[in-house]
């Protein structure tokens, strides 16, 4: 099988897989921005889906850890158990990572190779998937796993999503463009020269009276009633001059069809103001929502445990846990509550729960932290100390809600317009009024100005500029959640970092490959045998190592037991002999003298067979590449950046002298609760919090602005404002270009808008306006404002 490389001769700029523009000379001689996508495109063309690459969008998500990582499907084989009770047995399920058509084509084939496949449908929109099989010969744990591998994440289907916004909007979108085209059908033969006295000139202008009001009804009320509610809430939102726009413009042709007066009807415009309004909101509205559909909604709340009980072990909700609870935790699980271990031994890590980098060991009688993740082979018995509701992971995943930020520029923005219309309005009523003291010429003067000062640059190019925005983030693997997120970017000055899993990366780095590679097949084969299914942050590395590279292509896993003696090491017995991975020279080593809660360092892995030592693995809690550079760029930008970890005190240390930060800016040993209360002194609506774990959980809820970089654990995905994929932290800096671009493309966008108000306000004042005229400067004025979104935005891309 030829490698990702095959029939390449020259670097290449953009991910192989992904797209994403590739920063160094090594990225570009290998073609690919990370060891995840070096992975999935090999598994493609290895699999004969090729044709993925002809159909995706030109730049998707980087491939995440998590292809490499083991991950726990009981639950789904319980769904398919009960599902297969049923005639013609039929799931639904959610995926995370489908991001357009390709990602649809690719899960199907997928579906479809495997045996008992028999129909399935993927709402890309939704991020779910429904799929039927022939009872007894298909296996849903199986397909999950092929799914992980290319980059799937499947999850419970959860509760029954509701209908997106885009949804609603696309109809009315149709609706109101239908409407807008009858409309014009009808105004157009008053503008190529109808006489007044057609027999069916009436007719005409009462079709269009009706297809306006329909489009009123259909499209309209959405900004009426939104305005509505702002105004209630007593927030200058963007929505009331549009409003204004749509009630002036209609009631003004209104009296004028009633009236018989033709040169105040502008029902044409009506339609095509409320259809650009509408794609505007809805350009906006779908990005994000493209961006939020790609993660799982079913949270992070841990799965069902086994309580011993009088009958035997019974899965239960870890809500109904009770202090004195005998249960059981499987390899990879977390530990819901704080619990006394019963086993004999246990390999636990802490990195998501308290900071902390490195696994612990600990034996019979040892107190296990809420939020703990049972890194050891087997399973693990422990005895609850107290109930879910009064653990520390129970108070991490409470969600929490946040009021919307109020756009204060936008806000003067609204009022200024919408001050400044109403007093031209009433100027030029009193004016004509006291000049003609004619009611028709004073009604038609009022209703030409409040239609053509109608804010097609604030309600169709705004949001374009920040769909422009999310979209150019997008391929940078920057992923927006949240709309109000660019108004708040603005007011940043304090950058604060999470250390584990933030600034590193989740696993350790092998800091010498060649050592792997240099193995035997059979040799690599029985390490990955003992690996694979390892939840240890080594054997991670090593698994991650060995698919990445495609040094298992074709071996097959010897078989056999793997043993595991906890803090030692793995074993596996073959007909080649006994496999060993683990600490030097521990075989023969009794495992005592491990004190109950000791921490496992760093060391030198040694692989061996039948005593003969193979390879020596070193590895590296290393930061994300480049980080010290995005860092001091960050800095030379005025920000001020932080480390808060709750990692120990000469770690944090270390890391922020190597990133070049002072020392009074590595805060260590930070609890959950402490992150928060530094973050409530230290805030001042000015601090974004980057962190990955549950113990950052509470410091985002006090967060000015939250983001992440890790989103299938799902604790703070759903909280974030965006989330951010790769390996790198370059993202960020560009996130903050695109903002900067956007904020200068929307001030260009203000000064257009009174520009082009001054003008057409003062000639419909004068009585220069008529609808033909009005016709032709609306869509002129929305295609100029889209040209100073499309070269500002551009501009940065070109950069």
């Amino acid at each position: 099988m030829r490698g990702p490389r095959a029939g390449r001769t020259s670097p290449v700029h953009s991910c192989l897989h992904c797209g994403a523009p590739l920063a160094t000379d090594a990225a570009r001689e290998s073609g690919f921005c990370c060891s995840g996508c070096t992975y999935v495109y090999r598994l493609v063309h290895e699999q004969g889906l090729e044709g993925y690459y002809k159909i995706r969008d030109s730049v998707i998500a980087p491939v995440d850890q998590t292809v490499f990582q083991a991950r726990d499907f009981t639950w789904l084989a319980e769904l398919q158990q009960n599902a297969e009770k049923a005639p013609a047995p039929e799931l639904t399920l959610e995926v995370q990572g489908i991001s357009c058509a390709g990602c649809v084509w690719l899960i199907e084939k997928i579906f479809h190779k495997h045996a008992g496949a028999l129909f399935i449908e993927t709402d890309a929109q939704l991020g779910r998937m429904r799929f039927r099989w022939e009872r007894g010969r298909f296996d849903a744990t199986a397909f999950a796993r092929a799914l992980q591998s290319f980059n799937y994440l499947v999850g419970p289907p959860g509760a029954e999503p509701a209908v997106p916004e885009s949804k609603f909007l696309i109809r009315r979108i149709g609706l109101c463009a239908a409407f807008a085209m009858n409309i014009m059908l009808f105004a157009l033969p008053a503008y190529f020269g109808m006489e007044r006295t057609f027999a069916y000139a009436g007719l005409f202008d009462t079709l269009a009276m009706a297809c306006a009001t329909l489009s009123v009804l259909a499209g309209g009320t959405y900004f009426i009633g939104r305005a509505a509610r702002a105004l209630r809430d007593r927030v200058m939102h963007i929505d009331l001059p549009i409003a204004v726009g749509i009630i002036g413009s209609y009631a003004g042709s209104i009296y004028g069809w009633l009236t018989g007066n033709h040169s105040i009807v502008y029902f044409d415009f009506v339609g095509t103001f409320i259809v650009l309004m509408l794609f505007g909101r809805w350009a906006q509205v779908v990005a994000v929502e493209r961006n939020r559909r790609r993660l799982l909604t079913a949270g992070a709340r841990p799965q069902k445990v086994a309580v011993d009980t009088p009958r035997g072990a019974v899965d239960r909700p870890v809500e109904e846990l009770a202090a004195g609870d005998t249960f059981t935790v499987r390899s990879g699980q977390v530990v819901p509550v704080e619990s006394q271990l019963e086993s004999t031994a246990a390999t636990l890590g802490t990195a998501w729960i308290s900071g902390e980098a490195d696994p612990r060991e600990v034996r019979t009688g040892a107190r296990v932290q809420s939020g703990a993740l049972n890194l050891s082979r087997g399973s693990i018995r422990l005895r609850a100390l107290q109930p879910w509701h009064a653990s520390l992971l129970a108070q991490l995943l409470r969600p929490t809600g946040r009021d919307q930020f109020r756009h204060r520029l936008l806000e003067r923005v609204v009022t200024g317009y919408l001050v400044g219309i109403f007093v031209v309005a009433t100027a030029t009523a009193v004016g004509w009024w006291v000049a003609k003291h004619d009611v028709a010429l004073t009604w038609s003067a009022v209703t030409a100005v409040l239609v053509v000062s109608c804010p097609c640059a604030i309600g169709l190019a705004y949001p374009l500029a920040d769909e422009m925005a999310t979209v150019a983030l997008r391929r940078f693997g920057v992923f927006v959640r949240e709309n109000d997120l660019f108004p708040r970017l603005t007011r940043l000055r304090k950058i604060v970092f999470d250390k584990t899993g933030t600034l590193t990366l989740e696993t350790p780095v092998l800091a010498n490959p060649p050592a792997l590679h240099a193995l035997s097949g059979p040799a690599r084969a029985a390490l990955f045998a003992l690996v694979r299914d390892n939840p240890h942050p080594i054997s991670q590395c090593l698994n991650e190592n060995l698919l990445a590279d495609g040094l298992v292509n074709g071996l097959v896993p010897p078989a056999g037991a793997v043993q595991e003696e906890i803090g030692f090491g793995v074993t596996l017995r073959t007909e080649l002999g006994q496999w060993t991975l683990g600490r030097p020279g521990w075989l023969g080593r009794p495992p005592a003298g491990l004190a109950g809660a000791e921490r496992a360092e760093a060391h030198d892995t040694e692989f061996a067979c039948d005593g003969v030592v193979l390879a020596r693995f070193q590895f590296a809690d290393a930061v994300r590449p480049g980080a010290r550079e995005e860092i001091a760029a960050l800095r030379a930008a005025g920000f001020e950046t932080f480390i808060l970890s709750g990692d120990r005190s000469e770690k944090v240390a270390r890391m922020a002298e190597g990133l070049g930060l002072p020392p009074q800016h590595a805060i260590a040993e930070a609890t959950p609760a402490g992150k928060a209360e530094w973050l409530q002194r230290t805030d001042r609506q000015d601090t974004l919090m980057l962190g990955d774990g549950a113990n950052d959980s509470l410091a985002f809820d006090a967060a000015f602005v939250r983001g992440t970089p890790v989103v299938h654990r799902g604790v703070l995905a759903a909280k974030a404002d965006f989330y951010y994929l790769g390996r790198g932290l370059d993202g960020l800096r560009r996130m903050f270009a695109v903002n900067e671009t956007r904020r200068r493309t929307q001030l260009v966008l203000v000064v257009f808008s009174i520009a082009y108000n001054c003008t057409t306000v003062t000639l419909a004042a004068l009585g220069h306006m008529n609808p033909l005229i009005a016709a032709v400067i609306m869509p002129a004025s929305s295609l100029l404002s889209l040209l100073v979104v499309g070269v500002g935005m551009r501009r940065w891309a070109a950069r």
